[in-house]
Parts: structure tokens; C-alpha cells; sequence
């Protein structure tokens, strides 16, 4: 097996394990056990328990990264684009959080190795909501004071909704189908958007 194939391997063994066991619970013996990978091999790779916590993390984050490329790289309207943006990178999120199980209460817990692993992942999607809002502003659909202040809002706000979303705390019990349209508008607002065409989000968002 390659290097590389046996960091993936370790990488996805360490995320399943976690996700049922949680961080505390786990060991390093318990990733070399379920790998079949020797634990000497295992510190090879990695010096201890959080740096593999650190990999699995940042593993997650290139998957929504990954996405957050594939909507900007669409051919649609930049308007459709950025809330298509907004809501690939909440669900992502959910996606993320619900399918790693006991591992999603260590997301939140250990928040600062996130936000350490995810500087880059911020760096990467401010640059995403700057050329959008660019590419609207030079077509005439955008009308904003400035391109970096309404990205880095945009941002910032939809980063500081992920824990609300994820646990359906948005809107007081409204339905997904509900809220859409009305934080779309908000959006649309706040991008100087006065056209009154209406987007069907829902097609373009898995």
C-alpha cells in the first residue's frame, strides 16, 4: 500500500471511530487495531491522537470545499450563484456534522482546532463571494459600496449560522421551503438587487 493510500486509510478509520466513540474515547491503539496498520506505522503518520483529529477535520473541509468550487464554477446568474454558495456550504455543514454521529459534539467542543484546520478553507471562500460579487457588479446586477465588506458579511454571517442550521434552530420551527425564500431576499438586499425575478434555489442545491 502507498503512503499516501495508508494516511487516507488511517484518516477514514480515525473519522469512523470518532464519529462512534467520540475523540476522548478513542486510542491510538484503537485506530491501529481497526486500520490493521501497526501502531509503530501509526505514529509514523502521526504524532498523537489530535493530530489525526486535525487530518479528519481538515479532510471534511476539502469535501465542502470541493463543493463550494463546483457552484462557483457553474455558468448561472451571479445572483443564483450566491445564494446557491450559501446554502451548499450550510448543508455541507449539516451533511458533515450529521454523518460523523458522536464526532459532531467534538466539532463544536473543540471549536478552536477547527477554526485553526478551517483558516484556510475562510481564506478560500471569501475569495469565492469577492469574485462573484465582482462578476454581478460588472454585469449590472450588483449595486454595492464595497465588494470586500459584503463579502466578508456574507461570510461571517452564514459561518456564524451553521450551529442554529444544523440543529434546525433557524426561523422558530420554519420549514426549509419557508425561510428560503426570505433569507434569499435578505441577500438580494443586501447585494442591490432590485429585480423582482424569483429563483428556484431548491434545483441547483443537493
Amino acid at each position: 500500500m502507498s503512503t499516501s493510500k495508508k494516511k487516507s486509510l488511517l484518516i477514514d478509520v480515525a473519522r469512523k471511530l470518532f464519529a462512534q466513540k467520540g475523540l476522548n474515547g478513542t486510542t491510538m491503539n484503537d485506530i491501529a487495531n481497526e486500520s490493521g496498520i501497526s501502531r509503530r506505522t501509526l505514529y509514523v503518520y502521526f504524532a498523537n491522537k489530535e493530530e489525526i483529529y486535525s487530518a479528519v477535520i481538515e479532510t471534511e473541509i476539502e469535501r465542502l470545499s470541493e463543493k463550494m468550487d463546483e457552484v462557483a464554477s457553474r455558468d448561472i446568474d451571479p445572483e443564483l450563484k450566491v445564494a446557491t454558495l450559501i446554502y451548499t456550504h450550510l448543508n455541507a455543514v449539516k451533511e458533515t456534522v450529521v454523518r460523523n454521529g458522536t464526532l459532531r459534539a467534538e466539532f463544536f467542543r473543540n471549536i478552536w482546532m477547527v477554526e485553526k484546520v478551517r483558516k484556510a478553507f475562510d481564506h478560500e471562500e471569501l475569495e469565492l463571494y469577492r469574485r462573484v460579487i465582482q462578476e454581478g457588479c460588472e454585469t449590472g446586477q450588483f449595486h454595492v459600496e464595497s465588494i470586500d465588506l459584503v463579502a466578508d458579511v456574507i461570510h461571517y454571517c452564514i459561518k456564524g449560522l451553521e450551529v442554529p442550521y444544523v440543529y434546525g434552530r433557524l426561523g422558530n420551527g420554519m420549514t426549509l421551503d419557508e425561510s428560503r425564500p426570505i433569507v434569499v431576499n435578505m441577500v438580494k438586499r443586501m447585494l442591490g438587487i432590485n429585480t423582482m425575478k424569483r429563483w428556484d434555489v431548491t434545483k441547483f442545491i443537493e
